[in-house]
């Protein structure tokens, strides 16, 4: 069990470094306290995640590879919210909507960083992010922190305060791909959700208010199938956004069980677990082609993400659970990546 620090880069004068944390027991991650970013995530010599080529690359990480993401996940319709009896207007970053935080969000930070070498490897992020900061109110202080376990999982744990009410809405958005990172499409991949629900999209690709049953639809994972099975669908769904872009509201409470990913060769799964009501698959439709890590070259649908999750637009629509964080208390919540391997 190990963790190690190395400069990364001095953007803005501010240093930056690259964490590596290793359980001892075959899975390995690196991390920048840039972003909070996951550059690698390695199980058994595997890469599973995308990256990019060098640090500098992720200075404009389109796509947000790895990044942790807040203070509010996915889309916020005409960038804007009301809260306790007043409207906000938030960093209006997509096409007059509001994506992943803003022009600045916690993708674009450097956080400040601590080490926990332990039997169970720890890096522990925090943030301030002042009343005002990208349109959110309140003085918000954030915890991050990414363990390794000894059971092969990566840990996410958030936690926040804030001196004002506030929406707080954090997730992560690695790209996985468990035939390794540079291994091409992900359509033989085999996805299971513990969904019967999902949300439609408008064509600005967040929920029209809509909650659906999934039977009868593409977007039914609820037994292991094939997710290129579902991208080929003539579905409008599908079509309009080519692929899957699409929340899918999780069965249950508490923390379970909500999604399992298996590699094509079926020798790695990732077992998807958190506290959230909501998860976004995203096929990396959108993502550029060109050169990344390793060399590698990536493309649409080389990858898929998991990003746990309140609704997207939650605040517009008063039957979804609104991600509203009440003056002074705390918001805790974890998601958890666990690997299996044959």
């Amino acid at each position: 069990m190990s963790i190690i620090k190395t400069l990364a880069g001095m953007p803005d004068g501010k240093e930056v470094s690259l964490y590596t944390l290793d359980n001892g027991n075959g899975l390995c991650a690196q991390i920048y306290d840039f972003g909070g970013i996951i550059k690698s995530l390695t199980i058994n010599g595997r890469d599973v995640v995308l990256g990019r080529e060098d640090f500098s690359a992720y200075l404009n990480n389109d796509g947000y590879l790895g990044a942790a993401i807040g203070r509010c996940a996915n889309r916020i319709h005409n960038s804007e919210f009301t809260l306790s009896g007043r409207m906000y207007k938030v960093g209006a970053n997509e096409n007059g909507n509001s994506l992943h935080g803003g022009f600045a969000g916690f993708d674009k930070r450097v956080w400040r960083a601590e080490m926990k070498d332990d039997k169970e490897p720890s890096l522990c992020l925090y943030l301030e992010s002042p009343d005002g900061d990208e349109g959110y109110p309140g003085n918000l202080s954030v915890g991050l922190t990414y363990t390794l376990t000894a059971e092969n999982s990566l840990k996410i744990h958030y936690e926040a305060v804030c001196d004002r009410d506030t929406i707080a809405n954090f997730t992560n958005h690695s790209y996985f791909n468990l035939d390794g990172h540079n291994s091409g499409k992900i359509y033989n991949q085999q996805l299971w959700l513990n969904s019967k629900f999902y949300t439609p999209n408008t064509d600005e690709c967040f929920p029209n208010g809509e909650v659906l049953a999934v039977s009868g639809t593409p977007f039914d994972f609820t037994e292991k199938k094939k997710i290129g099975d579902a991208i080929s669908s003539s579905h409008e769904q599908i079509k309009t956004f080519g692929g899957i872009d699409h929340n899918f509201a999780l069965d249950g409470r508490g923390f379970r069980k909500v999604a399992s990913l298996t590699s094509s060769d079926e020798t790695i799964t990732m077992d998807t677990y958190t506290d959230l009501p909501g998860i976004q698959i995203y096929t990396a439709n959108m993502l550029d082609e060109g050169k990344y890590k390793d060399g590698a070259t990536y493309g649409k649908h080389n990858a898929i993400c998991l990003e746990t999750q309140y609704f997207p637009n939650a605040m517009e629509y008063s039957h979804f659970i609104a991600p509203v964080l009440p003056e002074k208390e705390r918001y805790d919540s974890t998601t958890e990546y666990k690997f299996i391997v044959k």
